[in-house]
């Protein structure tokens, strides 16, 4: 996808987690999990739509993600890499960055972390303070605030932590959050 290089300083992002925000996260005892193919990947309702209204608004389209399985040895990254062209291919996503680590990492890439977010910002420019982190876990909302970003939490009621400072928005799916990104994003000038 096209990156205008005019008006770089005002760069605005939307970061993306994947798994529940994207598409459907695969639920056992509550918790959520990846899918395990491109076959049994399934996007969440709307988000073409969400997708496509934020692209036309001029953010870019972030996904920062956490796919602790490869270093599990759960699932391969060969199988999360076709996944991410699958979607790269289907949606207006512009790039897709990933973390392979688990927590004993100790990485600065993993969420709650915020080396994701500040990694895909440096290459495209972006402005974090200008910015939003989307998620449906507490580590998504902890890395956006971390980077600077307003964060936006969908909560799906996983039968896990939640996030220790409220996010900015709570909201039942990415269309919900996208309509508040939009009325903030329309407020917002260089």
């Amino acid at each position: 996808m096209g990156i205008d290089t005019m008006n770089q300083d005002c760069r605005r992002a939307v970061f993306l987690d994947r798994d529940g925000v994207i598409n459907e996260a695969v639920l056992r005892d509550g918790k959520p999990y990846p899918p395990n193919s491109v076959d049994t990947l399934v996007l969440l309702p709307g988000v073409p739509e969400a997708l496509a209204d934020l692209h036309a608004a001029g953010f870019l389209l972030l996904v920062v993600t956490n796919q602790p399985d490869v270093a599990r040895r759960s699932q391969s990254q060969q199988t999360v890499e076709r996944i991410h062209r699958y979607l790269l291919q289907t949606l207006p996503l512009d790039e897709i960055f990933t973390c392979w680590h688990d927590d004993g990492d100790a990485c600065d890439c993993r969420k709650p972390a915020p080396g994701l977010l500040r990694t895909a910002a440096a290459k495209y420019g972006v402005d974090l303070n200008r910015s939003f982190m989307v998620g449906d876990r507490w580590r998504d909302v902890e890395a956006g605030r971390r980077a600077g970003c307003k964060t936006i939490w969908i909560d799906l009621g996983y039968l896990e932590r939640k996030p220790v400072e409220p996010p900015d928005l709570c909201a039942s799916s990415l269309l919900e959050a996208t309509a508040w990104i939009l009325k903030l994003g329309t407020e917002d000038h260089c």
